[in-house]
């Protein structure tokens, strides 16, 4: 039987009886095995609120509101009962007697809520809620942490959440680094009491502010604490250990 080519012929090979038979001899190839996958469940658009969420509810007393702000932010349970469970905010709501700020604090419920349910990478509202400023200007909380806004408090809340569920891991500071702060706090103390500088555990009790640093202490740029003391000619944060010298 006659096979007309109609193409060109750009190469050519002779097949010989003895190739045909070795190649039909030869064993075919085995699929590669798949790597076993595990049954991860994870967050997405189109995950359904189950009827029963985990959750908590954070206090926020502020001057500006007359009355506290209560934050509950609930979770969904990934993978429950498996090694790979893992909790996940859900949705946020905000409760107040003070109806002045109703609108807005609904909108932003919402709009959390929304980016929660939407799944990825959802720590940075941290960032962006926190450096939210308000231009009548903001205030110390308890322990005195400097809050430029109340919306900068609740992201702070947020961040707290995400702490505890274990989304937000805070860097540790190693040993040396505390070392090296006690000892920087105890020289401060000792050089404005006109003493020589002494080891930390041997330093007497001094008078403090509000959150336990000397009195003179500025508010420190990294950890918003009043910490920043003047030493050696450079600003050093007894809390964090920040320093504009590097």
């Amino acid at each position: 039987m006659a096979i007309k080519i109609e193409k060109k012929i750009k190469g050519y090979n002779v097949v010989k009886p003895e190739d045909k038979a070795a190649s039909a001899a030869a064993p075919a190839p085995a699929a590669p095995k798949e790597a076993p996958k595990a049954e991860v469940i994870q967050m997405h658009e189109s995950l359904e609120r189950p009827e029963t969420l985990v959750g908590s509810t954070y206090k926020i007393k502020s001057p500006l509101f007359e009355h506290a702000l209560y934050v509950t932010v609930n979770d969904i349970v990934l993978n429950a009962g498996t090694q790979y469970e893992q909790r996940r905010p859900f949705e946020i709501f905000i409760n107040s007697k003070n109806m002045d700020h109703f609108q807005w604090i609904v909108a932003l419920t919402r709009i959390i809520s929304a980016v929660f349910r939407k799944g990825g990478d959802v720590t940075f509202l941290v960032e962006e809620m926190k450096a939210v400023f308000d231009p009548r200007g903001g205030y110390f909380k308890a322990g005195g942490v400097y809050m430029p806004s109340i919306v900068a408090e609740i992201g702070a809340v947020i961040e707290q959440h995400m702490k505890m569920i274990g989304l937000i891991h805070d860097p540790e500071m190693d040993e040396s680094t505390r070392k090296l702060i006690n000892e920087k706090r105890a020289a401060y103390e000792a050089a404005a009491n006109g003493k020589s500088a002494k080891p930390a555990a041997e330093a007497s009790a001094e008078p403090t502010n509000a959150n336990g640093f000397p009195p003179g202490a500025t508010l420190c740029a990294k950890c918003n604490t009043q910490a920043l003391v003047l030493m050696d000619g450079c600003q050093t944060c007894l809390n964090c250990g920040y320093s504009k010298c590097g």
